[in-house]
């Protein structure tokens, strides 16, 4: 389900422990969110069968609405656009 405009879109950090990329990716992430006057989560794929089945080779990985938008290096030009349209929410329909 999309957001509706002006609705913050959820945004979400999997990471695993002693993970210099996921150093990395949490700073852009903190960033990029504040910048942009957002939360975020984080979550550890550690100890989680099922996140360490879907992600484990993708680690870290930004989820925005439950869907996943970037990995390994978190790229924060791409995040921000990604994040600016999810808070734009869906375009009208053209008019005929």
């Amino acid at each position: 389900m999309e957001p509706a405009a002006g609705a913050a879109p959820s945004l979400e950090l999997i990471t695993k422990a002693e993970c210099h990329l996921c150093v990395d990716a949490r700073a852009v992430v903190s960033r990029v969110a504040e910048d942009l006057g957002l939360a975020w989560s984080e979550r550890r794929i550690d100890g989680d069968a099922a996140l360490t089945a879907r992600y484990g080779e993708e680690i870290p990985v930004v989820l925005v609405d439950g869907v996943p938008r970037d990995f390994w290096h978190i790229d924060p030009v791409r995040l921000r656009s990604v994040l600016k349209r999810a808070m734009a929410g869906p375009e009208a329909p053209a008019r005929h």
